[in-house]
């Protein structure tokens, strides 16, 4: 299909560098960047999440939110 668009500055930024990076024409650079708004506006991330766990060194088990709150009170006010 052949048609005239009007294409923002920032967008035309982006053409411009896909196509001086990876040598692409015109069409080609303003399909790669629709496709890739297309990807994320399906709901795919734009990069995978990764979750990292560290341990924290707690003296408490913190599993039982409760028993943590007990213990937070007691030590705000001992007389308890």
């Amino acid at each position: 299909m052949r048609t005239t668009i009007t294409v923002a500055d920032d967008v035309s930024a982006e053409l411009e560098r896909l196509r001086r990076e990876q040598g692409l024409g015109p069409s080609e650079a303003l399909n790669l960047l629709a496709r890739r708004g297309m990807s994320r506006a399906s709901g795919l991330p734009a990069h995978p999440y990764v979750h990292v766990s560290e341990p924290l060194g707690l003296k408490v088990d913190v599993s039982d939110i409760g028993a943590v709150l007990e213990l937070l009170d007691e030590e705000a006010d001992p007389a308890r």
